[in-house]
């Protein structure tokens, strides 16, 4: 049998607003209605803006990370009708390929400014930043954090299914009992569902306004279907199983990433792209009881960067913050704190604090968690591959420090 081309269930326009292009949404939630019919079984290419929908270009300034408009992200293209499936059933969803557009061969990472959001270390570094990176095939180099060449792990941020509408109200009733409870008005732990700039694909008014009034926001996973979950390893090869909760799937893609370390320890942290994704998807029938399913499984696929024994400068970082607070087996403060450690060894090499910051966001790192059972410090570890640098970070000795010029900051 010969070889069909690979049909595209649905494109983008890079030249127009995110929240214009009816195959794409904003929100979760299951009346956002479908916006195309993929087969069981069938292998197609979905085009994917970037998540913040186009408002980060291409320049040496960071006015457009500050001025972000953080109502207008994380659009997603789809939902699409999965024939066959049903709830119960299992979305296998084969990640054959990741592309960036041939015509935006190009991707940012960036940290916003602490008034709007900031990032994993945004109490100590508060002010927007921004790397461009440039794409030579499967590797990506940098004009703002010089003298570093890595080959992206690439990758979907997003994958999910819709959730019904009684999960839609447990998201909904135990993220805002989290909201009700925070006493810290300066903290922001989690985010209610908002009407406005609302895009709910090419649904009515109506409907519209039900998806503001109920939807939830894509910016977090959630463990009843996947969704945000930022994994890098989710890359070409790899398969994820999805749970499946209303009739057809509808299934979105979306937060396209050319590269990223474990953990996108800044808000926007991965090298985000807008490009084309290959996915076969395959229904598996009662999957969830079949495979005692109560959140989605993925295996690895067999590509990913790799660097030889002992290449990796691994950094500890225990449940004792830099202020000499303790914390009691707290692994989030851990894995700050190792990356604390890798910023001020960096910085002895010409580094600033903003582009080391960006780089452990977007370079393959690897996050572990060490120990969490001798009490009361966690233990994490960062290892950091010492070949993406072009010049030797060994510990062996002083270091010499180099002009690394600057990321990209704001105006003043």
């Amino acid at each position: 049998m010969g070889l069909t081309e690979i049909r595209t269930a649905m494109k983008v326009d890079l030249k127009k607003p995110a929240a214009e292009q009816p195959g794409l949404h904003n929100r979760w939630h299951p009346d956002v209605p479908f916006n195309g019919t993929i087969k069981n079984g069938e292998v197609v290419k979905i085009e994917c803006v970037d998540w913040t929908g186009g408002q980060i270009g291409n320049n040496d300034s960071a006015d457009d990370m500050k001025n972000i408009d953080l109502t207008k992200i994380h659009y997603l293209t789809g939902p699409f009708e999965i024939e066959t499936a049903e709830p119960g059933d299992v979305l296998v969803v084969e990640i054959q390929d990741v592309q960036p557009f041939q015509e935006q061969p190009w991707g940012f990472t960036g940290v916003f400014d602490k008034n709007n959001g900031g990032g994993f270390l945004a109490e100590i570094y508060p002010n927007a930043a921004k790397a461009i990176w440039d794409f030579e095939g499967i590797f990506c180099s940098s004009r703002h954090i010089p003298h570093v060449r890595f080959p992206g792990l690439i990758h979907p941020g997003i994958l999910g299914c819709a959730p019904s509408a009684e999960i839609l109200a447990e998201w909904n009733r135990r993220e805002g009992e989290l909201i009700s409870t925070n006493t810290d008005s300066s903290i922001v732990v989690a985010q209610p569902p908002e009407p406005q700039n609302v895009h709910a694909g090419s649904a009515s008014d109506e409907i519209k306004a039900k998806v503001g009034k109920e939807g939830a926001r894509t910016i977090p996973g959630r463990p009843e279907h996947g969704g945000n979950c930022d994994i890098k390893n989710l890359s070409r090869g790899s398969k994820t199983y999805l749970p499946i909760h209303v009739k057809g799937a509808k299934f979105s893609v979306g937060d396209l990433h050319f590269s990223q370390g474990d953990g996108e320890i800044s808000f926007c942290g991965a090298i985000e792209i807008a490009g084309v994704i290959t996915l076969k998807l395959t229904v598996m029938k009662n999957g969830m009881k079949d495979l005692g399913m109560k959140s989605p499984i993925f295996l690895p696929g067999p590509v990913e960067p790799h660097y030889g024994p002992g290449r990796y400068l691994t950094f500890e970082g225990f449940s004792v913050d830099h202020k000499g607070k303790q914390y009691y087996l707290d692994a989030t403060v851990a894995y700050r704190e190792t990356t604390l450690r890798c910023i001020e060894y960096l910085k002895r090499f010409g580094y600033d604090d903003y582009q080391i910051y960006l780089l452990l966001s977007c370079a393959p790192i690897q996050g572990h968690v060490a120990g969490l059972v001798d009490i009361p410090n966690a233990c994490m570890t960062l290892g950091l591959p010492m070949d993406i640098f072009d010049f030797d970070i060994s510990p062996s000795g002083s270091a010499t420090k180099m002009d690394m010029g600057t990321c990209a900051f704001t105006s003043k």
